[in-house]
């Protein structure tokens, strides 16, 4: 039995239930050939965060998310109104006793976007209220179907279903396992790794290419002991800066392989930044790729970030959220406040702020709340573009049109 033969026999499966829905090191999970790819790498979560387009697209995606404020509303007969106690602060401001909202839901999203999953456990008190919310290493949490349904594992204590939150990146089609997508995507993310590190290589050596030594040697010995004369003699002059290297009559370097100029190292290198960008639904300008950049589609690539990308994440979290946390028949619901986007352009925020308010579509003192201001007097009434005052005196006459 060969090593690989031998590697794939003990590794554990995937589609088997009770093996972990992530793992910080997959060749535990998935076997070594399971991790290589097509360049020879072996890919993990790890190195493949040595990738900058991967750090940046993990670190932007999970930082954008859990930077969102997400609100608490109450359906009523005339709509709905604005919750500001009872979970509200527990998943805006501190999840726990220990960790900051922000700092669990970042964790949970970066979870995703490197193993493919992230769940939460919700403590809950006596009555049912939730207390707190906690994040488990998906790399040690199980998912099994018991009876029909979920499981969830963590060591010796089991979950159900209704006590986590359950955030995965794609599932499998046995509706248990995760994919993740580092290594659904370990061959482009593999590239990307030898890449760097053939870069890396070759300025290690001096920016001197692997060289065939030719000469008439008069046997093998002679050869070995010549190729180890210059590579000691290469040695030196990188050490002392020298560029020019004198060689023997009747001998010659030739370059074995491809310099970085003729393989396209850096157009290699660039692709695979568009490659990862890909991976992760991110127009290449978020990973600070500018090659096509212009002032007009760099705005663009702004929308088609919040419409395409965060969207779908922003839909996700919130079904589970009020699934798990306000159950099918609640009159509470959350929401992810994506106009928080915003909030590092002043000028498009104001902007916004006047539009709706001259349009009646929100009160000054519903804007004032959005930008965490003190209401004023007289601030709730809706306003109509014009002279800016309130809409009713704008109906049936003002001050009469209660009395008609």
């Amino acid at each position: 039995m060969g090593v690989f033969d031998f590697l794939k026999k003990e590794s554990r499966n995937l589609e088997d239930p009770t093996s972990p829905v992530s793992a910080a090191d997959f060749l535990q999970v998935m076997g070594w050939a399971d991790t290589a790819s097509a360049s020879g790498v072996i890919v993990t979560i790890d190195n493949a965060l040595g990738v900058p387009a991967v750090w940046s697209a993990v670190n932007f995606l999970a930082g954008t998310l859990a930077g969102l404020p997400i609100n608490v509303y109450r359906k009523t007969d005339k709509g709905r109104e604005k919750v500001e106690n009872g979970v509200a602060p527990i998943l805006n401001d501190v999840a726990n006793d220990q960790q900051s909202s922000f700092e669990v839901l970042k964790y949970s999203f970066e979870q995703v976007f490197t193993g493919g999953r992230a769940v939460i456990y919700i403590e809950r008190t006596r009555n049912g209220r939730v207390a707190n919310l906690w994040p488990l290493d998906p790399g040690l949490v199980r998912v099994e179907r018991v009876g029909g349904r979920r499981v969830y594992r963590d060591g010796s204590r089991a979950y159900t279903a209704s006590e986590v939150i359950d955030l995965p990146f794609m599932l499998k089609s046995n509706g248990l396992d995760a994919r993740g997508p580092i290594m659904t995507n370990k061959d482009a993310i593999g590239l990307a790794i030898s890449s760097a590190e053939y870069g890396s290589k070759s300025f290690q050596s001096g920016g001197i290419p692997p060289v065939v030594l030719e000469g008439p040697f008069s046997s093998g010995d002679v050869a070995a002991r010549a190729s180890a004369d210059v590579a000691k003699a290469m040695a030196k002059l990188r050490a002392e800066g020298r560029p020019i290297l004198a060689m023997p009559t009747g001998h010659q370097l030739k370059p074995l392989g491809l310099d970085p100029e003729k393989m396209q190292l850096i157009e290699l290198q660039r692709f695979c930044v568009e490659q990862v960008a890909r991976i992760y639904s991110l127009p290449p300008v978020f990973l600070q790729d500018l090659t096509h950049g212009t002032f007009s589609n760099t705005e663009q690539q702004d929308l088609h970030f919040v419409k395409h990308t965060v969207k779908r994440w922003v839909e996700q979290a919130e079904a589970e959220i009020n699934l798990k946390i306000f159950g099918r028949v609640s009159r509470l619901y959350a929401e992810f406040n994506v106009d928080g986007l915003l909030r590092g352009d002043f000028k498009t925020r104001m902007d916004a702020h006047a539009v709706t308010i001259q349009n009646g579509i929100r009160s000054p003192n519903e804007v004032r709340d959005i930008e965490n201001m003190a209401p004023r007097d007289e601030g709730d009434g809706l306003m109509i573009q014009g002279a800016t005052v309130p809409i009713a005196t704008q109906i049936g006459g003002g001050e009469n049109a209660d009395t008609e």
